[in-house]
């Protein structure tokens, strides 16, 4: 009954997770600044909450279901790339906006999207099947993509070190406790017992990675607002196209709907919290806007995950 009792009220409780983190971050930003420290752990936790409610004997199923993987790929390595560069022209004369928003946009997110597909009644074991190829993509085309948007500034040299160690801890990491955990549920029943008091964690869990995310960087991009404002018209323009890109791209390749929401999905979510360490690495004079363009970024796709989670399963294709 908790347990359903949550998952009703989910938007809710993340809208008030978002708007109190904003709030305490703001008031108190010192102490807030220091949650920093808890995103990585916050998201594994999350991780691991989800894929225990997933069943992983379907998993290779999804590597096998070649329309779905046409139309990811082809929507987040062609269709989207073509999107970020036509609207990100106006950024040409603000450099350090300019690398923040190709190094967010151009990367399909590979951890907390499985959650929001989930929620969002998508296909999550297709999502997750999906995400070493994501992964593996990203690294070799952002340099390529970042040669060809960047102009004069193509130069800076961008490290993988970041997407490995997060794919590591994020994807991973989790992955494995909960297979194991599942693999042993049936045989003792503390594990058992475990699993249940885990299934209603997804919903905490995702409060708590927003509590963190929010109230730790909302002081940084409030200081630099002045200075970002030439790019949030941006994300909330990719906020707007981006989950019409994968639409389409789905009724093209004729999927059901629930893969539908998973292409959906993943266009519309980036991999921001992975490509921050990349920003932060930066040369001085572009690192700290930079950061706080990919930072803008999370806070504003973190409130359009709560409006997708909503709307998507009741626009694409709301019927099936």
């Amino acid at each position: 009954m908790y347990r359903d009792l949550l998952e009703e009220n989910q938007i809710p409780i993340y809208f008030i997770a978002v708007i109190g983190a904003a709030i305490g971050g703001l008031l108190a930003p010192h102490t807030a600044q220091g949650l920093d420290i808890l995103v990585t752990p916050a998201i594994a936790v999350l991780m691991y909450a989800m894929f225990l409610q997933i069943p992983f004997l379907d998993i290779r199923q999804g590597l096998r279901d070649r329309r779905f993987m046409a139309a990811l790929l082809i929507a987040n390595f062609v269709l989207i790339p073509l999107l970020v560069w036509v609207m990100t022209r106006g950024l040409a004369e603000h450099p350090a906006l300019l690398i923040g928003a190709l190094l967010v946009l151009l990367t399909p997110c590979i951890d907390y999207v499985v959650v929001f597909t989930l929620i969002g009644k998508g296909d999550s074991r297709l999502t997750l099947a999906a995400t070493p190829v994501l992964l593996l993509l990203q690294l070799v085309l952002l340099p390529v993509y970042l040669a060809f948007m960047l102009g004069g500034e193509s130069a800076v040299v961008m490290s993988i070190a970041p997407f490995i160690e997060a794919f590591l801890v994020l994807i991973v990491l989790p992955l494995v406790l909960a297979v194991v955990t599942s693999a042993t549920a049936k045989r003792s029943r503390l594990v058992t017992g475990w699993n249940s008091a885990w299934a209603w964690m997804p919903v905490p869990a995702m409060a708590a990675v927003l509590i963190v995310v929010i109230a730790s960087q909302i002081t940084n991009v409030v200081q630099d607002i002045e200075n970002l404002l030439p790019v949030i018209p941006v994300y909330i323009g990719f906020m707007l196209l981006a989950p019409v890109v994968g639409a389409l791209t789905a009724r093209f390749f004729r999927l059901p709907a629930t893969t539908a929401r998973s292409v959906t999905f993943s266009t519309s979510t980036r991999n921001s919290l992975v490509v921050l360490p990349l920003a932060l690495a930066l040369p001085e004079d572009v690192r700290a806007l930079a950061a706080a363009a990919v930072i803008t970024q999370t806070l504003v796709e973190l409130v359009s995950e709560l409006i997708y989670i909503r709307v998507i399963p009741k626009l694409v294709w709301r019927n099936k």
